[in-house]
This record gives structure tokens, C-alpha cells and sequence, in this order.
């Protein structure tokens, strides 16, 4: 495929703005989100809120403000009882997209470019296993920064998203990027969704989009906490 297929032309439906977003947090901010997302690459888990407070307390950072900037950023995911659900790229709860990191940690990713960039953002390779929508077809992909192997090789990333342009990614997005075994099997499944615009990523676009996101979450210098 050498041209994106969709069916929208000119409507991409992968928000590209999880970096630029990340770029524009406070310093309070920054270093809670990159506390967060290391402790899911270092434990397969979201830091709990008194691990939160800690690493809080220790920089003379509000937690309640860093939340809510990161909330209302749509850099994470909170219940309504304030407890975390996601920190893209990763999930909280179990996903149909499982990673097994190079560490041996297993995790749970948001959607299938989420899971593609989490090898770049830390440094590590990943193993994504991932089961195709409707017939639970197996899709796995051994990601190594901008290096890919794809099983079976004629898989690719079917992007999808719905009309709220204004609905948090976890809402719009995320249940409609998957990954599927062939072009007929994501043409097939977005017959099914007509509600929905797509685009169809072929192995290096679906890539490169996973890198340009999420490669450089942690490479922001951390913020220096305020006096």
C-alpha cells in the first residue's frame, strides 16, 4: 500500500498531539506524568496515588493541580473517584493489546499505536500480541525502536475514530485503532462501523505515526520543581 487508504480524504483520524501536548505542561505537570509513565514501564502498573503523593511531596508539587492539568490535557485517564485508568500509552486495565517489554514487564497499551511507540519511548524492545477485532485473529509485532518484524506479515493498523472531535482520546479513538491480519479484514470490519472515519496504516506509516507521538514522551528534560 502505497498511498494511505481512507474514507475521509484529507481527515486523518489519529490525533498526533500526545507529544505536543506533553511539551506544553507546567513543570509540576511534567514531572508527574513522567513519574507516571515510568512506573508503568518499570512495573506494568499505574503508580498509586500515595506513590503519587511521594514523588508530590519530595518536589514541593501540588498533586490535585498536576492531575488536573494532565487530565484536562488528555494525557491520562481518571475515574471519577480520581483513581487512574490510563496514562497513554498505557492502560491500566487489561486491553486487547498486550506488551511484553524487553525487561520482562508485561503491560496492557490503549490502542495499537500506542503500542507500536512504546519501544521508542523506552529505550527497549517490545513485544506487541495483539487480537484482531471480531475474529480474535492473533497479530504480533517485535518492535525495536524504529525496527519492526510483523506476524503475519500482511497485518497493518486499521485508525479509526468517532465525529466527537472534542471526546478525550479514550472515548474517540482508542476501542477503534486495531490491529488486523489483512486489508480485507480492516475494509470488512469498517464496512461494519460506517459511523466511523478511518484510515488504513500500512506497517511503516502506522510506525513512524507510533514514534512521532509517543518516542520522545520521556525525553522532555523533567522540570526542575518550583521553589
Amino acid at each position: 500500500m502505497t498511498e494511505q487508504q481512507t474514507n475521509q480524504p484529507g481527515n486523518h483520524p489519529v490525533p498526533l498531539d500526545k507529544c505536543e501536548c506533553a511539551s506544553r505542561l507546567s513543570r509540576p505537570g511534567r514531572l508527574v506524568h513522567q513519574a507516571i509513565l515510568r512506573a508503568f514501564g518499570r512495573t506494568g502498573r499505574g503508580p498509586s496515588h500515595a506513590d503519587l503523593l511521594g514523588v508530590a511531596d519530595a518536589a514541593g508539587v501540588e498533586l490535585a493541580a498536576a492531575l488536573a492539568e494532565l487530565n484536562h490535557a488528555d494525557l491520562i485517564v481518571l475515574d471519577p473517584r480520581g483513581e487512574l485508568l490510563a496514562a497513554y500509552p498505557f492502560s491500566a486495565a487489561p486491553t486487547r493489546h498486550r506488551l511484553t517489554l524487553g525487561s520482562g514487564v508485561s503491560v496492557h497499551a490503549m490502542c495499537a499505536i500506542d503500542a507500536l511507540g512504546v519501544s521508542a519511548m523506552l529505550g527497549q524492545p517490545v513485544t506487541v500480541t495483539s487480537a484482531e477485532p471480531d475474529t480474535g485473529r492473533q497479530v504480533t509485532v517485535q518492535v525495536d525502536g524504529d525496527q519492526a518484524t510483523w506476524q503475519p506479515p500482511t497485518a497493518l493498523i486499521l485508525a479509526a475514530a468517532t465525529s466527537d472531535c472534542c471526546a478525550p482520546s479514550a472515548q474517540r479513538t482508542c476501542g477503534y485503532i486495531n490491529f488486523f491480519t489483512t486489508n480485507a479484514a480492516a475494509l470488512a470490519w469498517a464496512d461494519d462501523h460506517p459511523e466511523l472515519s478511518w484510515a488504513l496504516l500500512d506497517q511503516p506509516q502506522a510506525l513512524a505515526t507510533a514514534i512521532a507521538e509517543f518516542g520522545p514522551l520521556l525525553r522532555h528534560p523533567e522540570a526542575t520543581p518550583p521553589r
